[in-house]
């Protein structure tokens, strides 16, 4: 069993309780007009660049021998003097992985943490995040972070085999859904409301996108549907301006359809008028 990965990330504080290793899975179905992590939206290996500090001294397209279709051969990660190019997306087997995570095992324990599996969406490459979950069981905490857009059976599956669930919530108009996001909003709430049933944990994440997703409309209806035996709270994370920051290491443009300019309304009052714990990151 193979799996796509293109971060780890230890010691993360952000992605669940406690100290926790981050995992980031290759591949996302949605298309977010804000998406942070451009390396994360496609499954294919990619050259990722880094054009600060570059010396511009040609070594790289020097030892280039397909200039006009990249074949990822490396060639010009190996000589770059300041390690300023990498490929994104590693081919990693569920035991492989297994065995570095469960290095820090002990220290995660001790850090009330555990790993986290996250994305792009892990819920892409179903079997390999149900074989690292199973793997993991009763050795470490395990959470996913996910937008939930996949089958029904595939989540419901996952769901026996997980301890905390990070569960992106958006847009819950299908017109909005759709214009910003690329996909329909129906499978996403279909799920959770199969979460809300499940009993497990779980935290909902909500980004607040200046105009989009910030709006007094979109944030109700988020509200309107929270509830469930495993719900622990809201965390609501303002848009970062450096979004961006990332497309041209990937070679793309960075085109958002809103303003970013316009801070993002920070809105606690709706959730909290409902009783809902909720807190900003």
């Amino acid at each position: 069993m193979k799996g796509r990965i293109f971060s780890i990330e230890e010691f993360s504080l952000y992605d669940g309780p406690g100290i926790r290793t981050t995992v980031f899975f290759k591949g996302c179905p949605l298309s977010c007009n804000w998406c942070h992590s451009p390396e994360g939206q496609g499954y294919a290996r990619q050259i990722v660049k880094s054009g600060n500090g570059c010396l511009h001294c040609g070594k790289c397209a020097a030892v280039c021998t397909h200039p006009g279709a990249c074949v990822l051969c490396g060639e010009c990660v190996k000589v770059c003097p300041r390690s300023l190019i990498r490929i994104s997306g590693e081919d990693r087997e569920a035991e492989q992985l297994y065995k570095k995570l469960s290095k820090n095992f002990a220290l995660l324990e001790r850090g009330g943490g555990g790993v986290t599996f996250s994305g792009g969406e892990p819920l892409m490459q179903a079997e390999f995040l149900l074989e690292m979950l199973r793997l993991c069981e009763g050795k470490t905490h395990r959470a996913i972070q996910t937008s939930g857009y996949c089958a029904e059976t595939t989540f419901s599956e996952v769901l026996k085999n997980v301890d905390l669930v990070l569960y992106d919530l958006k847009l819950i108009d299908e017109d909005a859904a759709k214009r910003y996001t690329g996909k329909s909003s129906a499978p996403i709430l279909r799920n959770f409301e199969i979460l809300k049933g499940s009993g497990v944990p779980f935290v909902v994440r909500v980004p607040l996108i200046p105009t989009v997703t910030d709006t007094e409309k979109n944030l109700t209806a988020i509200a309107e549907r929270i509830g469930g035996a495993g719900f622990l709270k809201v965390e609501l994370e303002p848009y970062n301006k450096f979004a961006g920051s990332k497309y041209a290491m990937c070679g793309r443009e960075y085109l958002p359809q809103f303003d970013e300019s316009v801070p993002p309304e920070i809105n606690t009052k709706i959730f909290e008028e409902r009783n809902i714990k909720v807190s900003v990151y």
